[in-house]
C-alpha cells in the first residue's frame, strides 16, 4: 500500500471517522459526508479540562490551557502566569503508539495587569506504520507526525472585556513517502475575544461570560509540492458560561459552545464519471481560503457543547459535558467527565470519553493534564 494513502486514511480516522458511522439506512449512508482538512490533529481538544466538559472552552473561567480555546481569557487570569503539560494516549482501542502531547502557557506583562502573552506546542505523534506494496514482504516504516506552534497575544480593553491574536506554524511530516511528495506546512491566525460581567440572580452574585474564537485562518497546506492544497480547519467557535455560587465553597458552572468550520466540504462526486470527479477536485483544490471561509456558511454544519463544572473551594472539581454533531456531518456524539485537584502549585485534571454511538474507536479515550501556577510556585519556595 502506497505511504500516503497510508497516512491519509488514519488522518481520516483521526480528524473525522472517530465517532463512527451515519446511520444504518442505507439513504443516511448516501449523504455522510464529514468535512475533511490538511491538519486535522489541530481539531482534536488536547487538555483534560476542555474536553471532560464535552470539548468546550471558549467562555469558561481562565485556565492554563486557554490558548487553544481563547487565548483572549488569559488578560482575566487570575495569576501572574503558568505552564502547563497535556498528555491523550490516541485511538488506544485500535493501536498503541498514537499520541498528543500539548504544552501551554501564559504570562501577564507590565504592572497593570491587563496584557498577557501565551505560548504553545501541539505534538501529534502517529507512531510506527509498517509499509509494504501489494504482494511484497515488509520494505520500510516511517513515523510521521504533526507539530505547531502558537504564539498569542491578549489585552484587556475594559474591565468587561477582552481581545487577542494568536499566530500559528504548523509542520506535517508524512515520512519518506516518495517521489512528488513533500513535508507540508502552514501559517495561520487566530483571532478572539472574551466578555466577562457579574450579575444578580435572586441572591447570587454569578458570573457571566461570553467568548469567541475564529482560529486557524490563513495558508492552505500541500503534501505533494502544491499539486493539490488542502484546507486547514479553519473554525469558529462561540459559547457563554454562568457561574453561580451555592455557598461559600461550592460553585457550578453552566457551559455552552457551538463550533462551526470555516472550510466548505469536498464535492459530492457520487454520480460522477471519472472525468467529471477529477475535475470537480481539482475546483475545490482550487478554492483559495477566504473564498473556502464565505462558502462554508451556505453548509449547516455546526457541533455543539454542553457542559457542568462543580467545584469545592476552588480546589475539588467535578466536570461532565456532551458533544453533539449531525450524524450525516461526522456523527461525532459523546458523553464526557471528568475530574481535577487543585494544590498550592499545581493542579492535576483527568478526564474519560464515552461514546453514545456505535464503533466508536476514541470510547474510554483518557487524558491527563498538569498545571503549575507561578503565584503557588513562588509561595513555596518562600
Amino acid at each position: 500500500m502506497d505511504k500516503i494513502r497510508i497516512y491519509v486514511t488514519l488522518l481520516l480516522w483521526i480528524g473525522f471517522l472517530p465517532v463512527a458511522q451515519a446511520a444504518d439506512d442505507d439513504d443516511s449512508k448516501d449523504y455522510f459526508n464529514p468535512l475533511t482538512n490538511g491538519a486535522p490533529s489541530l481539531t482534536v481538544a488536547p487538555d483534560a479540562r476542555g474536553n471532560s466538559l464535552g470539548d468546550l472552552g471558549a467562555a469558561t473561567e481562565p485556565d492554563i490551557y486557554s490558548q487553544y480555546w481563547n487565548p483572549a481569557k488569559y488578560a482575566f487570569a487570575y495569576g501572574k502566569g503558568g505552564l502547563g503539560l497535556s498528555y491523550t494516549p490516541w485511538l488506544k482501542k485500535i493501536v498503541d503508539d498514537i499520541d498528543l502531547v500539548y504544552l501551554s502557557g501564559y504570562y501577564k506583562i507590565g504592572d497593570s495587569d491587563r496584557q498577557a502573552v501565551g505560548v504553545s506546542l501541539h505534538y501529534f505523534s502517529t507512531g510506527k506504520i509498517d509499509v509494504s506494496r501489494p504482494g511484497e514482504a515488509l520494505f520500510s516504516d516511517i513515523s510521521p507526525y504533526d507539530v505547531s506552534f502558537d504564539l498569542s497575544y491578549s489585552l484587556k480593553i475594559s474591565e468587561k472585556f477582552a481581545g487577542a491574536v494568536a499566530f500559528r506554524y504548523f509542520y506535517s511530516d508524512l515520512g519518506r513517502v516518495g517521489e512528488g511528495y513533500s513535508p507540508g506546512s502552514a501559517y495561520t491566525a487566530d483571532i478572539a475575544g472574551y466578555y466577562n460581567n457579574y450579575l444578580m440572580l435572586g441572591n447570587n452574585e454569578c458570573l457571566w461570560g461570553l467568548g469567541f474564537n475564529i482560529s486557524n485562518i490563513g495558508s492552505k497546506i500541500s503534501y505533494n509540492k502544491g499539486t493539490s492544497n488542502a484546507f486547514m480547519p479553519a473554525n469558529l467557535r462561540v459559547g457563554t458560561s454562568l457561574l453561580v455560587p451555592m455557598d461559600s465553597y461550592n460553585t457550578l458552572s453552566f457551559n455552552l459552545d457551538a463550533n462551526k468550520y470555516l472550510f466548505p466540504a469536498p464535492p459530492d462526486r457520487s454520480t460522477m464519471d471519472a472525468e467529471e470527479k477529477q475535475q470537480a477536485l481539482n475546483d475545490y483544490y482550487a478554492i483559495s481560503s477566504l473564498t473556502g471561509i464565505f462558502k462554508s456558511f451556505n453548509e449547516a454544519r455546526v457541533s455543539l457543547s454542553f457542559g457542568l463544572e462543580y467545584a469545592y473551594n476552588n480546589r475539588f472539581f467535578v466536570r461532565g459535558g456532551y458533544f453533539y454533531e449531525h450524524p450525516n456531518n461526522g456523527n461525532r456524539q459523546f458523553f464526557s467527565a471528568g475530574a481535577g485537584f487543585k494544590f498550592n502549585a499545581f493542579q492535576l485534571d483527568a478526564a474519560y470519553l464515552i461514546s453514545t454511538v456505535p464503533h466508536n474507536p476514541l470510547d474510554q479515550t483518557l487524558r491527563l493534564s498538569l498545571s503549575f501556577d507561578m503565584d503557588g510556585l513562588k509561595n513555596l519556595v518562600k
